[in-house]
């Protein structure tokens, strides 16, 4: 086996492992490890933009009011207020390395999204944000000669040495393994959702870097907070494209299958409320209608609605869909992982040597529901704050290679041949039922079944010889699912994105605190910072 050495090693690429890759190469060598493309991460389908506050009829205070509103009450208030006082800085320092931003009158152009009281959204390329992002922060970090990324490398397992990481145990298409030593490591390894049926997210989005740290002992916090975005496109044989709530931002709003402005039923602010309440009010009015999907019509916004969301407009051609014509069915779909790994203000795991950045991190800013578009500036503020930490603290650990380390997968006995293994059936049967029973309304007895359903799925694989990365994604899926249940079924009440039918009246004080699991034990309910 290969062995590789490096200060930092970041797992995953995204806005928050290339800003990670950028801080930490002004000190240290960096490895990036992709599992895929450079380019292919949640980032790249990143359509919205940055929140920022940029305007002069805007604030600080109200960026963090916003954010702390739609995380109801479960947000670090420490957490916010430093995310929003760095937004600015960040925005300027994209620009600097040659960030296009959509621009009016010389001034960059800013719109307004759900849950915002201020336009401070910053967008490129009308609807193109996070490609635009991804170019400039991949085009900086490649420019560095201490930076090597080594892509389609599937990081197996982390390597521990006397409760420190130390680097982990990879894996290349060909099936060859490596163990690449770093004295600090950074998870950037986003979100899961492909644990569900209905998902925004890219095929690599498989929880890898939760199921990784929860093996070597990594407290996870929030993990039933599950936030689904209420329009993505819904058309038989067609991908859930994401459909930025910019949309609606700019006059576009959502209709059902009579043209009724249904949204404002059920929430006052209608259209421009919080993803959480919008998804639930379709759902909600799906099931009193009958109804297989609502739309959203495009119609108000006039032709600008080309040059505003031209990727829209491309997405939707394929289909044969006219944005200026005809309404867009659209449906929720799982979008963004609220919970995740437990990190300080620098992004620093419970585990020694690791840290953790963007979608895969519990840093305390979301709450209970993510703000739109603050998850951009999420990893671009901890890329750069792991970034900078992780390589400074370099310098206290010995460059050499442990002759202790192992990882959680060469602990483990397998008993089962890995060609008792269905891996792609199971697959299908984990994001059915986390539909199914885990979705947007959830019930107790419906999470009971699907947590022990979980169980039994995942003790019957943890048997089974693994060899490749399909099998591996699959064990991290079954992991990932069965924390999110155990949370879902242990918070008895309803609260941002995490809504009980069977406890519907909405946030009870005895759970204004964080759902903590550990390898430990079950889940224990932890009070804000």
């Amino acid at each position: 086996m290969m062995d590789l050495e490096t200060g930092v090693l970041i797992i995953g690429g995204g806005v928050a492992g290339f800003r990670a890759a950028i801080e930490a190469s002004l000190a240290s060598d960096v490895i990036v490890v992709t599992k895929e493309s450079i380019r292919e991460s949640s980032t790249l389908y990143a359509q919205g933009g940055v929140a920022a506050v940029l305007g002069d009829d805007d604030s600080l205070a109200a960026h963090r009011d916003d954010t702390l509103a739609a995380g109801a009450g479960l947000c670090e208030v420490s957490t916010v207020e430093a995310v929003v006082s760095e937004a600015p800085e960040r925005i300027r320092e994209l620009v600097t390395w040659g960030s296009e931003f959509d621009l009016e009158q010389g001034q960059l152009h800013l719109t307004r999204e759900g849950g915002h009281s201020h336009h401070r959204i910053v967008h490129a390329h009308g609807d193109g944000t996070g490609k635009e992002v991804m170019s400039t922060l991949i085009r900086r970090a490649t420019s560095s000669a201490r930076v090597r990324v080594l892509e389609y490398t599937f990081a197996v397992e982390l390597l521990m040495s006397d409760g420190r990481c130390v680097g982990a145990l990879v894996q290349d298409r060909k099936g060859g393994q490596c163990r690449i030593w770093a004295r600090s490591t950074i998870l950037c390894t986003g979100g899961a959702g492909q644990i569900y049926r209905e998902t925004t997210n890219p095929e690599i989005a498989t929880g890898d870097g939760v199921a990784m740290a929860f093996r070597v002992g990594a407290v996870v916090a929030d993990m039933e907070f599950v936030q689904f975005h209420p329009t993505s496109l819904y058309m038989a044989g067609a991908a859930r494209h994401l459909i930025t709530e910019a949309v609606r931002g700019e006059g576009g709003y959502l209709v059902d299958d009579r043209g009724e402005r249904f949204t404002f039923r059920y929430h006052p602010a209608g259209d421009l409320a919080a993803r959480d309440a919008v998804s639930r009010a379709i759902v909600q009015h799906l099931a009193d209608t009958g109804q297989p999907c609502v739309y959203l019509d495009l119609r108000p916004i006039g032709p600008r609605a080309k040059t505003r969301f031209p990727g829209l407009d491309r997405m939707c051609s394929l289909y044969g869909l006219n944005i200026l014509e005809d309404r867009i069915p659209v449906h929720p779909s799982a979008h963004y992982m609220v919970g995740g790994l437990v990190t300080d203000l620098s992004g620093r795991t419970t585990v020694a040597g690791l840290w953790a950045a963007g979608e895969v991190a519990m840093s305390g800013l979301h709450g209970a529901n993510r703000l739109a578009s603050n998850s951009l500036l999420e990893g671009l503020v901890f890329g750069r704050r792991a970034g900078s930490t992780a390589s400074a603290e370099n310098a206290g650990h010995p460059r050499q290679l442990p002759l202790d380390a192992t990882s959680a997968e060469s602990r483990e006995q397998r008993l089962l041949p890995s060609g008792i293994l269905n891996a792609a059936d199971m697959r299908n049967s984990v994001k059915s039922l986390m539909w199914r029973r885990v979705g947007i309304q959830r019930r107790g007895d419906q999470l009971t079944e699907a947590r022990q359903r979980l169980e039994g799925w995942k003790n019957f694989v943890d048997q089974v010889q693994i060899h490749d990365p399909v099998g591996h994604e699959l064990r991290n899926l079954l992991l990932v699912a069965w924390l999110v249940v155990r949370a879902a079924e242990w918070r008895q009440e309803s609260r941002g994105t995490h809504f009980r039918t069977d406890f519907p009246e909405g946030p009870e004080e005895r759970f204004r605190i964080h759902s903590l699991q550990s390898l430990q034990g079950g889940v224990l309910g932890f009070p804000l910072r």
